[in-house]
């Protein structure tokens, strides 16, 4: 292995490399290299670790939201009938105010 002192940088050949890459194993310059959890790492091989992987995705992952999407409005389609239903049920008396002149409690 040779010094690291006689090593130039992989990216720039006039400048003397201060590291090596413990990834690629190429020589770096001060401006190629970087830390990152505590070790000295270069920017490509940075960017490769930081790439998240791509999930594979479910054939039927697009279901899912259209399923919410459906209960959700039978739950407010079922909740505004039976609403109307309730509505409906009250006498058309209530309305007309003759239901609080019925004798409720008369004794016969």
């Amino acid at each position: 292995m040779s010094s690291l002192i006689h090593q130039r940088c992989f990216h720039h050949s006039a400048r003397e490399a201060v590291a090596r890459c413990p990834e690629c194993r190429h020589f770096y310059c001060r401006e190629c290299i970087t830390e990152h959890d505590d070790r000295v790492i270069c920017s490509a091989c940075l960017k490769k670790l930081t790439v998240p992987s791509h999930a594979p995705r479910h054939s039927f992952a697009w279901m899912f939201p259209a399923v919410q999407m459906s209960a959700g409005l039978c739950i407010i389609w079922l909740f505004f009938y039976f609403l109307g239903a309730m509505l409906l049920s009250i006498p058309s008396r209530y309305h007309e105010g003759t239901v609080w002149m019925e004798k409720w409690f008369s004794t016969r």
